[in-house]
């Protein structure tokens, strides 16, 4: 058995011995990662590989601290690494804690994806067997098959027979015959022995953990340079004059780091569990309301198409109403104009037989009651075209009111715009100003006169000067969509401009007409007042364009005093009308106070 026979192991300890020790250690055996969607909960998780669901069979670490046996890692298929960043990535895995230490060297080519969370690893030089050994899996492999009645487990030794003993000094399961021949030797005749059914309440028990590089020394020492446990051949060796100390006396400082950043990691997943559950919840809270969303667009859409409908069926009786409507006057029309067209018949071919089959003394005494009949019917009045017409139009974006409280859209128009009944309105018909905006309405009318009521009938209009008839002025045409249109221009310059308006290319009433451009409205540079005396404050020397004074040196008018016209007017030109346009001309005599004349 050699040398580690002889020691006892200060790593794999029955958990039952090793009193304040263990309680320290707990934290850092039980942390587990988390498990994959397949994996059931409980020791399973802990003990079976995500990949082929069994028990580990030398399981590996990955850097995303997952779980996974050697040789399904081994299956998995590689790809090639291209790391841009010129550095190591950052889910490199570090190779196993026994490798030497070896200079830098070039990112490896090679890596997989962690089965479980896709995670990428780069796989070290050694490839999959270089990875980091997972002894705490192992543990709860021998754990978990110490509780199925030691089914599956096989002595040490001879790797043949079922084990039915466990050595606690060597930490090697042994089956009946290499357990009577472990106590024959002398170095191993005081070793406990322990049944395998008593091991069944401990937590931890490992097999001794053996130096890779001196497969018969036991890993009891750590190398604080290299970061690695080592063993007695290791510190006489390679990390010679490297600080080195057992393992039991360095695991406080290193457990007290790991656990100071386990604290640091738990309020993140803390968050992290919080944030998840917040995300449930309002993952729950969204599909709740998309449900309610989607009832009431089932409802709205429900309710809207039977408004649709109801509406559709409203259009289509009255569609069919306006048919009879029509049919019936063109009936009316047709018999009223077929009885005509008999009796005119009658009385054309009487009168032709008459005139040329009768004596001229049957003719006088006939013609008294031809000429009667036929000036009658020559009297009567009839229209030589259709009462009514084929016109009916469906006008879609028209809105057509509510319907079980839906707006709804779509109207039958059965009016055609009648070019020589519509006219013109407004009172910038016939006179506008220079570089000023002038309008007038254009108000539509079918043929009976009545008001279209609605809009989208093609109106054009075109503003012509009378000097310039290559160079139209520019117009807006505004559908109100009840029938009138807002039309504007602004002339450039005064003088005379021919305004057309057509509908339908035809011109509507009074069209073309003129239209006489003034120059543009001068307006008051005064102030219109009672008097100058109230308007500039009992100034002397202000005077106003109506001439009036006041005794005592005032230039202006005054209430009841000289020149006064006895009503409110402008100071500049004296005009009564406040809106008006100014008619004084301005010159060098005029007073400069005639001008400037302000209200308080």
């Amino acid at each position: 058995m050699g040398g580690p026979m002889n020691c006892p192991g200060p790593f794999l300890i029955l958990s039952t011995n090793v009193g304040n020790m263990a309680e320290k250690k707990r934290p850092l055996l039980g942390f587990v990662g988390k498990l994959p969607s397949g994996t059931t909960a409980g020791n399973s998780g802990k003990t079976h590989c995500p990949l082929c669901m069994g028990l580990f069979k030398a399981p590996r670490l990955l850097p995303c601290l997952h779980t996974v046996c050697t040789t399904c890692l081994e299956q998995l298929e590689p790809f090639s690494v291209v790391d841009i960043r010129g550095g190591e990535s950052d889910t490199s895995s570090e190779g196993s804690i026994f490798q030497k230490l070896k200079p830098r060297v070039l990112q490896p080519p090679i890596g997989i994806l962690c089965p479980v969370c896709d995670a990428q690893v780069d796989l070290p030089m050694g490839g999959v067997k270089a990875l980091t050994i997972d002894h705490l899996a192992m543990n709860d492999v021998m754990l978990e098959s110490l509780r199925g009645e030691g089914q599956g487990l096989v002595c040490d030794l001879c790797s043949d027979r079922e084990v039915e003993k466990r050595c606690q000094t060597c930490k090697a399961n042994l089956c009946h015959f290499c357990c009577q021949a472990h106590r024959r030797q002398k170095k191993t005749t005081y070793h406990t022995m322990v049944d395998l059914k008593d091991l069944k309440g401990y937590s931890q028990i490992g097999k001794p953990i053996l130096c890779p590089a001196h497969p018969a020394e036991e890993l009891r020492l750590f190398c604080e340079l290299c970061d690695q446990p080592v063993c007695r051949d290791c510190v006489v060796g390679e990390h010679r004059e490297h600080p080195c100390d057992f393992t039991s006396n360095v695991i406080h400082k290193h457990g007290d780091s790991v656990r100071e950043l386990l604290r640091g990691t738990q309020p993140h997943v803390e968050a992290l569990e919080e944030a998840l559950a917040q995300i449930k919840g309002t993952n729950s809270a969204l599909q709740e309301r998309v449900k309610a969303v989607a009832a009431d667009i089932r409802t709205f859409s429900e309710g809207y198409i039977k408004a649709i409908e109801e509406h559709r069926d409203k259009l289509l009786k009255q569609l069919e109403d306006i048919r009879v409507q029509k049919e019936n006057s063109l009936q009316l029309q047709k018999a009223q104009l077929e009885q005509l067209l008999a009796d005119m018949r009658t009385g054309v071919e009487f009168t032709e037989h008459l005139l040329t089959s009768g004596s001229d003394l049957e003719i006088l005494i006939t013609k008294g009651v031809v000429v009667e009949r036929l000036t009658k019917l020559n009297k009567v009045e009839y229209s030589a075209h259709p009462g009514v017409s084929e016109k009916i139009t469906f006008s879609p974006k028209e809105k057509a009111g509510l319907c079980r409280g839906y707006e709804v859209y779509g109207a039958i128009n059965t009016k055609e715009v009648d070019p020589a009944k519509c006219v013109l309105q407004g009172e910038d018909l016939h006179r506008a100003r220079e570089k000023q905006p002038a309008s007038f309405i254009v108000l539509c009318k079918d043929a009976t006169g009545e008001s279209m009521g609605r809009g989208g009938d093609n109106v054009q209009v075109t503003v012509i000067p009378k000097d310039k008839k290559d160079s139209p002025v520019k117009t807006m045409v505004h559908d109100n969509k009840d029938g009138t249109y807002y039309v504007s221009y602004t002339p450039k310059e005064p003088g005379t401009y021919t305004v057309l308006v057509c509908v339908k290319e035809q011109h509507v009433q009074g069209s073309p007409f003129t239209v006489t451009v003034r120059k543009r409205h001068r307006s008051h540079p005064g102030v219109f007042h009672c008097c100058t005396f109230c308007s500039s404050g009992g100034q002397k020397t202000a005077r106003c364009a109506c001439g009036g004074t006041m005794p005592g040196g005032y230039l202006g008018c005054g209430h009841g005093h000289k020149g006064h016209p006895g009503r409110p007017h402008w100071s500049c030109c004296g005009k009564f009308t406040e809106k008006s346009e100014c008619t004084w001309a301005g010159g060098q005599s005029a007073p400069r106070s005639l001008l400037r004349t302000v209200a308080l």
